[in-house]
């Protein structure tokens, strides 16, 4: 059985920027949490918790010692408050989330509507979102929910640095005839293009994928939807002991990719699992 592996398969830029980020926080600071999780790997965050990281959802709980500003990045009244403490604070947001957020915040003081192309629940969107202030701020997941925003004099768009490029191509498109003045700023991360491609490419491909990654990513997620479209037979697993034997009966060929937040180790662990199937 042939096994074909996404070159860039695993840690983007920022995930692995942030996770180096915690471990060496971790060996500095005795006491240390992460304000939510670090990555969307349950895996790598049970290892960080091992290394003494706590993960704290509510910011009051943070008294003292050191606190890590996860990858995804958060909001502006969190971050205000966590500065108002005296906390060591490791700030590993994700470059390109922060460029985001920065453009968001400069469209909105030019007095733009600014439109986010994401999903309203990830935190990274509620994040980007909140730095563009209370005032004429929309977050669109679909064509169908641009399309049923109001007539605005001018918009701003951003992206969810993880979206589809063709989902965020057409939102703007309907974006154009909602506004007399559209600026748009494709902010999504080269490494979530380089890896939706990679999946497209594999599943045209292989008669199995297997995408890896936190069920919690949404980048793994919209990676698993990518390659269903082009082949249905399509798993989205977080580790090898999710895989089946029946899975691989009449399977000449595997392709695996993974989500920008699924550690080597795990990546590795699958390979060799299908490789144990194949023989």
């Amino acid at each position: 059985m042939e096994i074909l592996l996404a070159k860039s398969a695993g840690f983007c830029f920022g995930v692995k920027r942030a996770t180096n980020m915690a471990f060496d926080a971790a060996r500095e600071h005795p006491k240390i949490c992460s304000h939510g999780p670090i990555i969307h790997s349950p895996q790598m965050v049970e290892k960080l918790r091992e290394q003494g990281v706590d993960v704290v959802s509510d910011i009051d709980e943070i008294n003292d010692g050191a606190v890590i500003i996860r990858s995804h990045g958060i909001s502006a009244d969190e971050l205000h408050r966590i500065l108002a403490k005296d906390l060591n604070i490791i700030d590993a947001t994700c470059p390109f989330v922060k460029k985001a957020q920065d453009i968001a915040g400069q469209l909105s003081r030019d007095g733009y509507a600014v439109v986010l192309a994401g999903e309203a629940e990830h935190p990274e969107v509620q994040g980007i979102i909140s730095y563009a202030g209370n005032k004429d701020v929309f977050t669109v997941a679909n064509l169908e929910e641009a399309e049923k925003l109001p007539y605005l004099k001018k918009i701003g768009i951003v992206a969810q640095t993880t979206q589809s490029y063709d989902n965020f191509a057409r939102i703007v498109e309907a974006c154009l005839s909602k506004c007399q003045e559209l600026r748009v700023f494709n902010t999504i991360c080269d490494a979530t293009t380089v890896r939706q491609q990679e999946a497209r490419s594999l599943a045209g491909q292989a008669d199995l994928m297997l995408v890896i990654g936190g069920y919690n990513s949404a980048n793994t997620s919209r990676l698993a939807r990518i390659c269903k479209k082009i082949q249905p037979v399509t798993y989205h697993i977080e580790t090898a002991a999710e895989i089946r034997d029946e899975w691989f009966g009449q399977i000449d060929s595997v392709g695996i990719t993974a989500g920008a937040s699924t550690p080597q180790w795990i990546i590795d662990e699958v390979y060799e699992r299908v490789a144990q199937v194949g023989k």
